[in-house]
């Protein structure tokens, strides 16, 4: 029985022996397996990234491929020669004509080299300091209890995976801009951009930051790196020679983008409030526009009407406008022959045409209203609502029968303007106070960039403008009318001295 019992122990130890290779064997082979799959899964996933940067980057992908092919075909001596010689050559390029040196090659350079050295490596720092991160808040907290008390901390395991940043997707560097389209996480919204606007500008050590919305989850952001508006702008020159000029885009001043500021003084959006403080320019804003249609006010294109409260600004060149008036009863003078010539016009083209051509017998009836203010609050309360009244009419119909209201105001408050929201165009220059850009501009302008309070005293002409066609608020500097050339304004458009008849005053003489 021993040695049966000897035999049958061995042939057991026999058989998980052999069973432990077989299972030895089988986990070799699973872990081989197992790290073959691993290994080719992470390779599939490295050419899967590297393909992708290579597609995404294709300028910096084919710049290497191509100098890397250069040293090893030509040498890196000849590459270095080739390199100075690009340099001596873009250099001579922006020398003599460096505004298409900056569109060909500066921009596109400025671009690529902003995004990695800047952006690409500073901005999610930036957007994460300025609280434009998303964090995983699901985070395990640790509970201690003691026979004092209990204790509750957050365990300190918080990982930079679990930190959401919003993606640099492109870079665009203009003259003075640097556009950077950046992609939200989820749970961000292009409203968080605009409250961080402030704080974003210190990040970049910038003047200003404005964010745009491009598309839902998609904003730029945009830098400002240098001011094109701190130079003064110069209206254009008058001259006998002067050309027909186009009314729904007048030449005003300059943006901050350094393009040409238009103006429409008929049809679409020429209705414009100007808001701004004792000295912010309205005078600029006024006549520049004024001087840039010459023309067609000398031709009789355009028939000028002006209600001057304070009998100074409009006065220095009267002369100019067919219907004056200075007091608020001269003023209601005013407005009822604008609102029976309005009347006039819809009866004589009613069911005929959807807007009135444009002639001398029918020409632009274009009101200047300065200091508005002073006739819509601060007079009596029957004249400041009948003035209120005729000021919506013209405002709300007056588009379509070519008549346009142009209103400049110190104090934008709804008492001071009622009618403030029938101008479908607004221009907001230094004002006093942050509560004045919203109500000139509408709500989020001030998020939005538009920092018209923190216009310096020195940067007249310096504002915001917004309304129809403009998404953001966009600066401008309107040029600047000396009262040389406003007298010269007036005799080239009185030819020497045609007096043009007024109400509530004197004829004015050229």
């Amino acid at each position: 029985m021993l040695v049966i019992a000897l035999a049958g122990l061995g042939l057991g130890v026999w058989v998980l022996a052999k069973i432990g290779r077989a299972l030895a064997s089988m986990a070799e082979l699973l872990t081989a397996m197992v790290v073959v799959f691993v290994a080719l899964w992470w390779a599939c996933k490295v050419v899967f990234w590297l393909f992708s940067q290579v597609v995404i980057h294709w300028r910096t992908s084919l710049t290497v491929i191509a100098v890397y092919l250069w040293c090893v075909w030509v040498g890196w001596v000849w590459l270095v020669v080739n390199l100075v010689g690009l340099a001596l050559l873009l250099g001579v390029w922006r020398l003599f004509d460096v505004t298409s040196f900056d569109q060909w090659c500066g921009r596109p350079l400025r671009s690529w080299w902003l995004r990695w050295a800047v952006y690409h490596l500073k901005l999610p720092g930036w957007l994460h300091a300025c609280g434009l991160s998303v964090r995983d808040a699901a985070l395990p907290v640790e509970v201690t209890v003691n026979l004092v008390g209990r204790r509750k901390a957050s365990r300190a395991t918080a990982r930079q995976s679990g930190v959401q940043v919003p993606k640099v997707l492109g870079v665009r560097s203009g003259p003075s801009w640097d556009e950077v389209r950046v992609q939200l996480v989820p749970g961000q919204k292009p409203e968080d951009f605009d409250e961080a606007a402030r704080a974003l500008a210190s990040a970049r050590n910038v003047a200003r930051c404005q964010v745009r919305e491009l598309k839902p989850n998609v904003v730029s952001v945009d830098f400002q790196r240098r001011d094109q508006l701190a130079a003064l702008v110069h209206s254009p020159a008058l001259s006998e020679g002067q050309s027909a000029v186009d009314l729904r885009k007048v030449w005003a001043g300059r943006t901050e983008y350094g393009h040409d500021w238009r103006v429409p003084l008929l049809g679409s959006g020429a209705h414009c409030l100007t808001a701004g403080a004792s000295g912010a320019g309205k005078n600029s804003v006024m006549w520049c526009p004024l001087v840039s249609v010459a023309p067609a006010i000398r031709s009789g294109l355009v028939r000028m009407s002006g209600i001057d409260p304070k009998g100074m600004e409009l006065a220095y060149g009267r002369g100019i406008f067919a219907r004056y008036a200075v007091s608020g009863k001269d003023a209601l003078e005013v407005l009822d022959g604008l609102v029976e010539e309005m009347e006039s016009r819809k009866r004589e083209f009613a069911g005929r045409v959807r807007t009135i051509p444009l002639s001398t017998e029918y020409p632009l009836e274009l009101l200047e209203f300065d200091e508005i203010g002073a006739l819509t609050k601060y007079t009596d309360r029957k004249t400041r609502e009948q003035i209120v009244e005729r000021v919506a009419l013209l405002n709300t119909q007056g588009r379509a029968l070519n008549i346009s209201v142009r209103g400049y105001v110190q104090e934008p408050t709804k008492d001071t303007v009622p009618v403030r929201e029938l101008f479908t165009r607004r221009v907001c220059l230094r004002v006093t106070s942050k509560t004045h850009v919203g109500m000139v501009l509408g709500d989020g302008a001030y998020e939005r960039g538009a920092w018209a309070n923190r216009i310096g005293d020195s940067e007249a002409g310096v504002g915001f403008v917004w309304g129809e066609g403009i998404r953001e608020p966009l600066r401008i500097r309107a040029g600047w009318v000396s009262d040389e050339t406003v007298k010269a304004l007036e005799q080239y458009v009185t030819n020497g001295g045609v007096a043009r008849p007024v109400l509530g005053g004197e004829g004015a003489a050229a």
